[in-house]
């Protein structure tokens, strides 16, 4: 009895429910036993095992379930009239708000939207919470940021009892029902189209795309569909007749090498839909930044080193709470017209320390302030490694080794009384409003 129960849970030939996860013995438009018009089908729904979990909407969607009042009404989640969108609800999206717009610009598209400035605590606690039960499924589970992860779920069958497909279709009810907002899932057989199948049907999706459609799938896609091809890429394939992945599938392994370098390689194999990039459970974070935007423009030192430095000592934090360090120094900055400008120092040695990650910042924010006002203003630190290799004494500096021991005594001071208990000249009754770092979904 419970073998031959056990084969017509795996025979998904005819698809099954999404809503009460029956297993459909024949086609049809309906569920045989709900009635629900919510079926999944496809011809490899019962061997397919990869899989992208985006949550929809994911800061926007915590705040409806925190306050019902808000279910019928434009969210947007997001800094001041001069901060960016962090994120929005569909009913704001439908309105032309997207993630990352000024916010001014929010406001002119959907001038009725309920703006709500972001709570970082609360959603990396949502976040946590749908992670686990990810992993609950599955030991390989890849996080890409706090609210979307790819998962492999091969060899789960025996433990489950059932192919991933229904798995991941039961997951979604329980992340729904347990946690209050709801996911998008995309099944495919390698990582570059499970993350295009999880973005089709959004919000509440379950969208699958197999290894036999796939080249044909792509083919009248535009490149931009592909990882790793932005707007300014775009514009140069564009600029050499480049528009569709079709044109790309038609195109030799070596003359898209010729043309593009490494990007020309990625080009050829996921245009085909080659992607044997595995699911990684550890992968490494690659950097650690903090960035804030300006109530109003800036362009003195005085009024942007304070800031730098606060947002410095943000960095040093998360840093040594991750138990990483990191060898190169980025500073971000943004025009008054948008336009932004990076600059990077690389260190003898790694750091995790505020007053190096500073000091390398104002070194290089001195030559960028020249008299032109901006709007955000960013620091951060990448190529990390581990946090134990961080810092080794300076032989030549003996200031140096003060300072960092200054900085110590900082961290238990705050640790056990608060980020305000302890502050330094620069960051103490600094001048100018800014805005917290706004994080921005995807």
């Amino acid at each position: 009895m419970f073998a031959s129960m056990h084969a017509s849970v795996n025979d998904l030939t005819h698809g099954f429910c999404r809503d009460c996860r029956k297993v459909q013995s024949r086609a049809g438009s309906r569920c045989e036993a709900c009635g629900s018009p919510r079926l999944t089908r496809h011809a490899e729904l019962g061997k397919l095992h990869l899989a992208h979990i985006d949550c929809d909407a994911f800061y926007a969607s915590i705040e409806k379930r925190d306050n019902p009042e808000l279910r019928d009404k434009p969210v947007i989640v997001g800094g001041g009239k001069r901060g960016v969108v962090s994120t929005a609800c569909y009913i704001a999206r439908i309105r032309g708000v997207r993630s990352a717009m000024p916010m001014f610009k929010a406001l002119e598209a959907c001038p009725d939207a309920v703006v709500i400035q972001p709570d970082m605590e609360k959603y990396v606690r949502v976040g946590r919470e749908v992670r686990a039960m990810m992993q609950a499924l599955t030991p390989l589970v890849e996080p890409l940021s706090i609210d979307e992860a790819f998962l492999d779920l091969a060899g789960t069958e025996r433990l489950h009892k059932r192919p991933p497909a229904l798995v991941l279709a039961e997951f979604a009810q329980d992340v729904e029902r347990k946690i209050g907002i709801t996911v998008s899932v995309g099944l495919s057989y390698c990582k570059f189209l499970a993350k295009v199948a999880s973005d089709m049907m959004k919000p509440r999706g379950f969208s699958v795309i197999g290894e036999a459609e796939a080249p044909s799938f792509l083919a009248g896609q535009p490149v931009t569909l592909i990882w790793g091809v932005g707007k300014a890429f775009a514009t140069t394939l564009e600029s050499d007749g480049i528009r569709t992945i079709g044109q790309l599938q038609r195109m030799e392994h070596g003359e898209l090498l010729r043309r593009y370098g490494a990007m020309g390689g990625r080009l050829y194999h996921l245009s085909r839909g080659q992607d044997d990039r595995e699911v990684d459970p550890d992968r490494d974070t690659k950097s650690i930044s903090a960035e804030t935007t300006f109530d109003t423009d800036l362009a003195s030192g005085a009024d942007l080193v304070p800031i730098l430095r606060g947002l410095s000592e943000k960095v040093s934090t998360r840093l040594k709470k991750s138990g990483l360090a990191g060898r190169t120094i980025v500073l971000k900055l943004k025009t008054q017209d948008f336009k932004i400008r990076t600059r990077n120092r690389q260190l003898g040695s790694p750091t995790r320390l505020a007053d190096r990650i500073f000091q390398t910042g104002l070194h290089l924010l001195e030559k960028e302030t020249n008299g032109t006002y901006y709007r955000l203003l960013g620091i951060g630190v990448s190529d990390l490694t581990d946090g134990g290799k961080a810092d080794p004494p300076d032989l030549v500096d003996e200031t140096s080794r003060k300072r960092a021991a200054a900085e110590g005594a900082i961290d238990v001071l705050r640790e056990k009384y608060g980020r305000k208990a302890v502050e330094t000249g620069y960051t103490f009754g600094k001048g100018g409003s800014t805005q917290p770092p706004e994080p921005v979904e995807e």
